[in-house]
């Protein structure tokens, strides 16, 4: 393989890259994808519905409790996200309920 061949598979891969960064360079556009989606857990359970983006949460509401779940746990498949993995409910519930004090004091 010469240099041009290198240079050329280098410009292209590149080009790759930064396309996937813009993909998300934009936040609301990031949030504006993830949100009022149908979440599931790694058993295919329904966990709820994402309402919110708290900068690297994702909040879930599941009837009238709130789960927060880290982004990097969280997978898109089509139409709906998937939590990889088992969720601990006890600490989502808890980033959940933080989450929720927090944003409903500042609106009043």
């Amino acid at each position: 393989m010469n240099k041009l061949n290198y240079i050329s598979l280098a410009f292209f891969f590149s080009g790759i890259i930064k396309r996937k960064e813009e993909k998300y360079s934009n936040n609301e556009d990031r949030e504006n994808n993830l949100l009022c989606r149908f979440v599931l857990d790694g058993l295919g359970v329904k966990l709820g519905e994402s309402i919110a983006l708290n900068d690297d949460i994702i909040i879930i509401k599941n009837g009238k409790k709130y789960l927060g779940v880290p982004l990097k746990h969280v997978d898109e498949e089509g139409d709906t996200l998937i939590v990889k993995g088992l969720v601990d409910k006890k600490k989502a519930l808890q980033m959940g309920e933080k989450w929720c004090e927090t944003s409903f004091n500042n609106i009043s």
